[in-house]
């Protein structure tokens, strides 16, 4: 059975350091990074996922040609696209469910009100 204790150390500011001891092994971590203050300022959690670095082409030609995409870019871009498809497939379904349940619901109204109008007939002279 794995007994895991962990603890967390501040020594500076900006470094935390993560004990975790496994059936009496010793591993540690080091993150650099103050989460805290770059979820305050709503930046993300890994800086070299989003930004200008990550972003933009490395280099230009001076003659205005576009430049190639690199491998990560073209993979991101393909993720992006995935991700454009997959919401607006979701949101489809979901429309069609919307639309659906009113139209059943419509049809359950006038099923009943046809049940009403059939049995509620006048009599006596009212036919005459």
């Amino acid at each position: 059975m794995i007994s895991t204790t962990r603890a967390v150390f501040r020594v500076e500011q900006r470094i935390n350091y993560y004990i975790i001891m496994v059936n009496g092994f010793h591993q540690s971590q080091t993150q650099y990074l103050n989460q805290k203050w770059r979820q305050s300022r709503g930046l993300t959690i890994n800086p070299n996922t989003f930004g200008p670095l990550t972003n933009l082409p490395d280099y230009t030609f001076k003659d205005g040609r576009p430049t190639p995409l690199g491998v990560r870019q073209k993979f991101r871009l393909e993720k992006q696209r995935g991700y454009a498809e997959r919401i607006v497939k979701l949101v489809k379904e979901i429309d069609f469910a919307v639309e659906r349940h009113a139209k059943l619901k419509e049809q359950e109204k006038q099923e009943r009100q046809q049940i009403l109008d059939s049995k509620l007939k006048p009599k006596g002279d009212v036919l005459l």
